[in-house]
């Protein structure tokens, strides 16, 4: 199983088909960027956790950053899941679970564990949370205070 990145270590790269089209990683280098990973559409607290961020979406809008959520469904289930409830974020399929993996965001019983990573402008990898049970989620505030911790960008 690939290194979790830990905060300070470089973000590892990679590319996913999403609902706004493929997404890679590298291609938002210069960005900050959220990543979400989450157990699955239609669940119960999956479904609170992204319409909370479409119900405050000017707040979220307001971060400052590229978020998506990852999980193992497909692009057709994530289309399905926007569509039902209104969401906002854009929405990845790790199919495989390959970059749960790569992020620590898997547990062979479980499947792909709810986490938080925020990762600068420069690839780095600056917070991460973890959710030990899945039963809780980063809102609008803490995704907030996280970003706000942030060095500000070094012009290039």
């Amino acid at each position: 199983m690939a290194k979790t990145p830990r905060v300070g270590e470089q973000a590892p790269d990679f590319e996913l088909p999403g609902t706004a089209g493929t997404f890679r990683l590298s291609e938002h280098r210069g960005e900050r960027v959220v990543l979400l990973f989450y157990p699955g559409d239609r669940t119960v607290v999956c479904t609170k956790q992204f319409c909370s961020y479409r119900d405050r979406a000017e707040d979220f809008a307001s971060l400052g950053a590229t978020v998506v959520g990852i999980s193992a469904q497909d692009v057709q289930s994530h289309e399905d899941f926007i569509a039902k409830n209104s969401l906002t974020v854009p929405l990845l399929a790790d199919t495989d679970k390959k970059v749960a993996k790569a992020y620590g965001a898997f547990s062979p019983r479980l499947g792909t564990k709810r986490a938080a990573i925020v990762i600068d402008e420069q690839g780095v990898v600056r917070h991460r949370h973890d959710h030990l049970l899945g039963l809780d989620y980063q809102s609008v505030d803490d995704l907030k205070t996280a970003l706000d911790a942030l060095p500000a960008p070094t012009p290039g």
